[in-house]
């Protein structure tokens, strides 16, 4: 019986290190960009064009000609979902978080069936833009007293 119990704990401990070893070398997914397409002509030509050229530039890691390429296409189409997310991922990789928090929740709210944005790694950090976030307050209050702000 406890040979038994010994052989079991064994291959329950080989069995989590193989998985976990799984886990930690796994490669985070890579940003994918999404291609705008001619739906029902509500996006134009000229947008389609400049993701392209920004989608080039980003993956030439170009940065600030991908924001300019992106930047166009939203302009372009400023109802797309999927320029916005493509503008926030330029945005993300210059290191601008909150202008690329703003156009990612766009870009989710603009696009809801969108697998491809509310799956990506890229959104993941800024939550799901559906559910507000709640400020809970700490029991005795937020303000404390600084540095040799005592009575004197």
């Amino acid at each position: 019986m406890q040979g038994g119990t010994v052989k079991l704990l064994m291959i329950v401990c080989v069995v989590c290190a193989l998985v976990g070893m799984g886990a930690c070398s796994s490669k985070p997914k890579p940003r994918v960009f999404v291609p705008l397409a001619l739906i029902d002509g509500g996006v134009k030509p000229q947008a389609i064009t400049a993701t392209e050229q920004g989608t080039q530039a980003y993956q030439a890691k170009q940065f600030e000609d991908a924001k300019k390429y992106f930047e166009q296409a939203v302009t372009v189409a400023p109802q797309s979902g999927q320029a916005h997310y493509n503008f926030a991922l330029a945005l993300n990789a210059l290191g601008d978080t909150e202008a690329a928090r703003q156009h990612f929740l766009e870009a989710a709210n603009l696009a809801p069936g969108d697998k491809t944005i509310w799956d990506s790694p890229a959104l993941s950090p800024y939550g799901n833009p559906n559910v507000p976030k709640v400020h809970k307050e700490h029991q005795y209050g937020t303000s404390r007293p600084g540095i040799g702000s005592g009575p004197r």
